[in-house]
């Protein structure tokens, strides 16, 4: 898609002052078309069908069907428009990207935030990229998106060295920095992929190239050592798992 054609545009949200506002920042963008509104899951699925949208701007809470409960049902027909949710929460950045949302816009939504949205659904359509990307999804999950005082920013999987769990969140450390996500661990080294990342504690998963090295102590527990000068303890289930990084 050039970005003379126009993008077709379907707006999904309960609040009709978010809808109108919305309405009103498109209103001044180029190469934007309305194909129309829905106040709720269910009429969102069945005007989507009707008018086959390029891109959905999707609320996430909203009664009955929530937006991730359309993005996911979209992902089963044969034609799936794109997805850019609007959203007044950050809790659901992850999810949001685990189903290849185009991109996450905290309410309100600025004028130069939508346009970077539009922007992106543009470069997905082009160049073929549409078509990979509903023949087959990513097998691994390649990115985060976690939560600053300015909102949020994107963090490559490859650059996150460990994950922590706490209580019901996970922590994900890079560097001296670390932030916390909503995500259990067991569904992480599922999406993670097994070729960077090794899982050495029922509460901790390493980028096996951070490990440097493995250490037994006089009671014969072993841990993972970090160029930090961390340590983590590995967890009898997972000595197999720590020790194939040394190639044992």
């Amino acid at each position: 898609m050039t970005e003379a054609t126009p993008l077709r545009l379907l707006i999904v949200d309960d609040e009709p002052l978010a809808v109108e506002r919305l309405q009103l920042l498109l209103a001044r963008c180029e190469g934007v078309t309305l194909a129309g509104t829905a106040s709720d899951g269910e009429a969102a699925l069945r005007i989507a069908d009707a008018v086959g949208p390029d891109l959905l701007l999707l609320d996430i809470a909203m009664p009955g069907m929530d937006g991730m409960e359309v993005a996911r049902e979209l992902g089963r027909t044969g034609k799936r428009p794109l997805v850019v949710f609007v959203t007044a929460f950050d809790t659901f950045a992850v999810a949001a990207f685990d189903i290849e949302a185009v991109d996450y816009l905290m309410k309100p939504v600025t004028p130069d935030r939508l346009a970077r949205a539009l922007a992106r659904a543009r470069e997905r359509l082009g160049a073929g990229a549409a078509a990979e990307r509903r023949t087959e999804a990513p097998r691994f999950l390649d990115e985060f998106w976690v939560s600053e005082a300015s909102g949020l920013v994107r963090l490559p999987a490859r650059a996150v060295d460990r994950i922590s769990a706490e209580r019901d969140y996970m922590r994900l450390h890079s560097g001296k920095r670390s932030w916390l996500i909503n995500h259990t661990i067991s569904k992480l080294e599922e999406e993670l992929d097994p070729e960077l990342f090794v899982r050495i504690h029922r509460s901790a998963i390493v980028r096996r190239d951070f490990v440097s090295g493995l250490r037994r102590d006089p009671t014969g527990r072993w841990f993972a050592r970090f160029p930090d000068g961390e340590e983590q303890k590995i967890g009898r289930l997972y000595l197999t798992n720590a020790k194939e990084l040394a190639g044992r």
